[in-house]
């Protein structure tokens, strides 16, 4: 969620004021400190308290705007993470005493199944650094081994311990953070800090150095498009998670993965395909899956969505953004495209719109008080679903299914719909003011073409 956070606000209003980060940072192990020392009364339910009133704060606020957002199934969808978020925040302000073994299991099965698809990408897979997400994956297990037992602590500890390591650790990855901004260049992109590296999926972050310069012309929104792995393919039996996030299976026994785009009209493109159709039995499919360099085939980059139309099929899915940054968008398309090596699941059409999307997003959401718009976005539950994505792709691989996830939900963050109540309530005090405004010139038109006043 930091790392998501900082990007949205971007490199350049963060870096003069890197040492609020260090104080923030402090403050997080003076608390994860305090819940400690706290905890070992056996009352502690500080921690999960003001969790769970976050999540119901978030959860009605959720219900009240759902209703603004236009489709049925965004409509659906918003109601549901908003009555989900009720629904846990109520279950956990009822801890520790009613629900302190339940609430215990939950937060151990969580780690539990995030551990499991850890270790099962990462073996898979195999990317650059697979062993540590690996290690991170069990780690995970042996915590909720931990939380779910009743040894060698009772429940009513397990939780409150759990969220004092989680701060913990945030404020952990905030200090270097901070550090990392304070020697950080004004002309380089976030992206390129450590902290973004673990996949080299930001190699071509952008370097802005003179961002004053006239830009090529532009129209229209920035397009996302997906084709995904159903509706690019004639498809009998449906598996809808693994259908939507990985693959699916046509009539012919052929696997399909979909394909994902990214478009700025009238020139810009970013469409990687391999320059050969790569095959995929079934057999075969999870050794192709590796991030190797025995995968890494030429790679192609398609001229033009009417182009992909003409020799395959439409896409079945697309997110427009209207707030991005021009300029870093095609200064990343120009470093990526210096190099057309195709890797299924390191380097692949999903893998560059992705990178594209971070690109054009970051600093969208600057500001003159940039850790006040920082605290703001760790409250937003959807920023928590976006960093939720980029982990699951960081120990995977993007998919067309992760992409359109992700770019739906970075939607609803830069491009929130309804707008905050505050853009809303200034929106109509400036209608009002220039209403009395335009009001006025009339009446004076009238009394100079009466002319002047007789005595």
């Amino acid at each position: 969620m930091v790392k998501l956070a900082f990007l949205l606000v971007g490199a350049r209003a963060l870096r003069d004021r890197w040492w609020v980060l260090t104080l923030v940072a402090a403050a997080l192990f003076l608390i994860a400190s305090l819940i400690l020392i706290d905890a070992m009364d056996g009352t502690m339910s500080v921690a999960t308290q003001v969790f769970g009133g976050v999540f119901v704060f978030e959860g009605l606020l959720g219900l009240l705007t759902a209703f603004a957002f236009s489709g049925t199934r965004s409509r659906l969808l918003a109601l549901g993470r908003a009555a989900a978020l009720v629904f846990l925040g109520t279950f956990i302000l009822d801890y520790p005493s009613h629900n302190g073994m339940a609430l215990s299991l939950l937060f151990g099965t969580a780690f539990l199944v995030d551990g499991a698809a850890r270790i099962a990408t990462a073996a898979v897979v195999r990317f650059r650094m697979w062993r540590s997400t690996a290690a991170v994956g069990v780690v995970e297990l042996f915590l909720a081994l931990f939380i779910g037992s009743h040894w060698p602590l009772a429940h009513e500890l397990k939780v409150p311990l759990a969220v004092a390591m989680l701060t913990l650790m945030s404020g952990w990855i905030m200090l270097r953070a901070s550090l990392m901004l304070r020697a950080h260049l004004a002309e380089v992109a976030i992206l390129s800090l450590p902290i973004y590296g673990g996949r080299d999926w930001y190699e071509n972050a952008p370097v802005i150095v003179d961002d004053t310069g006239p830009l090529p012309p532009w129209e229209g929104p920035m397009t996302v498009r997906v084709w995904t792995p159903t509706g690019s393919a004639d498809v009998k039996d449906h598996h809808p998670v693994f259908d939507r996030y990985i693959a699916a299976v046509d009539r012919n026994g052929a696997i399909s993965t979909g394909h994902a785009s990214l478009e700025l009209k009238p020139d810009l493109y970013i469409s990687h395909y391999p320059a050969e159709e790569i095959e995929h039995p079934p057999d075969e499919f999870a050794r192709i899956l590796r991030a190797t360099a025995e995968n890494d085939v030429k790679g192609r980059f398609q001229p033009s969505y009417a182009y992909e139309c003409a020799n395959w099929c439409e896409a079945d899915q697309k997110v427009e953004f209207t707030r991005f940054d021009t300029r870093r968008l095609m200064a990343f398309w120009a470093g990526y495209r210096q190099v057309d090596t195709y890797n299924l699941t390191d380097r692949n059409c999903s893998v560059a719109v992705a990178a594209a999307l971070d690109s054009a997003l970051e600093g969208c959401l600057a500001t003159r008080m940039p850790w006040l718009r920082v605290a703001s976005l760790m409250f937003n539950p959807d920023v928590w679903a976006a960093a939720y994505i980029r982990s699951r792709a960081e120990a995977m691989s993007w998919t067309p299914g992760l992409v359109l996830d992700y770019a739906l939900t970075m939607k609803r963050i830069v491009e929130p719909a309804p707008p905050p109540f505050a853009d809303r309530l200034r929106d109509f005090l400036r209608r009002f003011a220039a209403g009395r405004v335009v009001a006025t010139p009339p009446v004076r038109q009238r009394a100079e073409a009466a002319g002047p006043a007789h005595p």
